[in-house]
């Protein structure tokens, strides 16, 4: 199955898997391009830039087959050497980034002189038409469905991908809802070139998370997501637990701030008390309402195998079947 995004990043399958804080690291990423897709490690996942440094050679120690590295760019407490993570990226060969959050225009020069591929992620179609015009060689296009921040206009991916393929010619790779071969097939006819999963590779055997949350991941169903920090325009979609419950109720209450929940919304809490350890009430944690249909762990080679003979299945088959009438 090839596509503009298989041919521009020398892949086998149509499928990435996108940068995600706390679980983007070297066993998943190596296992995720074994499998033939396209995994990116998640640069401020590692503490500092030599910890990523040391993280993409252990990644290579584990595949001598393409990976890239997210680099998240948010306002943050404490301020991000970005530049030199972006260094680290540049000396080590990386051969596409994934950026996300605000405008990479800052680190396009150094990474387009280098040669990386630069994948932006958008929200919006505006975004996409802005990130074109800045140089960037593909889009993630982040439908409301997605794990994460999916923006403040709730545009799902059905009507969200095709209206930013009607405006630009970039290569797009859909997120958001994905964990299935019909998903595939729906995204490539919407206009996409592959789709982006998170949600499901979390729930994969090589994700470095704890047993709870992939069991979590598999019982829970599309409806077991809240979407937190509306009240403060930075919406993000989570896990239904203890903690996204808490903070909801206090984002109702007249007055509050985000000083009010900042505790609970922790990232450090999330990766430690959840992830690390297991405790799935402990702390704030993505999840995409594609868990709703993820019904078992997998490897990531089955993951990728699985959803593209579906898919293949799907268009030989039923789709072929429904020209005839």
């Amino acid at each position: 199955m090839r596509t503009r995004i298989t041919e521009l990043l020398g892949i086998e399958h149509p499928i990435v898997c996108g940068g995600m804080m706390g679980v983007g690291t070297a066993p998943l990423i190596a296992a995720v391009a074994e499998a033939g897709a396209l995994g990116f490690l998640s640069a401020l996942t590692q503490p500092d830039p030599e910890a990523l440094d040391a993280e993409i050679r252990r990644t290579r120690d584990l595949t001598d087959k393409p990976f890239g590295v997210n680099l998240t760019l948010l306002p943050t407490i404490r301020p991000v050497p970005y530049a030199e993570y972006r260094d680290v990226i540049i000396a080590n060969g990386i051969p596409v980034v994934e950026t996300a959050g605000s405008s990479p225009a800052e680190h396009l020069p150094a990474l387009r002189d280098a040669g990386i591929l630069v994948v932006h992620k958008v929200v919006a179609v505006r975004h996409a038409i802005t990130a074109e015009r800045l140089g960037v060689d593909a889009l993630s296009v982040d439908g409301f469905e997605c794990a994460g921040h999916p923006g403040e206009e709730d545009i799902p991916g059905l009507v969200l991908v095709p209206a930013v393929a009607r405006q630009v010619d970039l290569p797009l790779i859909a997120s958001g809802g994905f964990a299935t071969g019909g998903g595939l097939v729906a995204a490539l006819a919407l206009g996409a070139d592959a789709v982006n999963m998170g949600t499901r590779f979390v729930a994969s055997a090589e994700a470095a998370v704890h047993e709870n949350v992939k069991e979590q991941i598999v019982a829970n169903t599309e409806r077991d997501t809240r979407l937190v920090f509306r009240k403060f325009r930075n919406t993000a979609r989570v896990a239904r637990n203890a903690i996204s419950e808490r903070i909801l109720e206090i984002e109702a209450e007249d007055g509050s701030t985000f000083d009010d929940i900042a505790a609970l919304a922790s990232g450090a809490r999330g990766r430690e008390r959840v992830l690390r350890d297991g405790h799935i009430d402990d702390g704030i944690w993505w999840a995409g309402q594609a868990q709703g249909l993820i019904d078992r762990t997998l490897t990531c080679a089955q993951i990728v195998e699985s959803i593209v003979e579906d898919a293949e299945a799907l268009i030989d088959g039923r789709l072929s079947a429904l020209t005839r009438f």
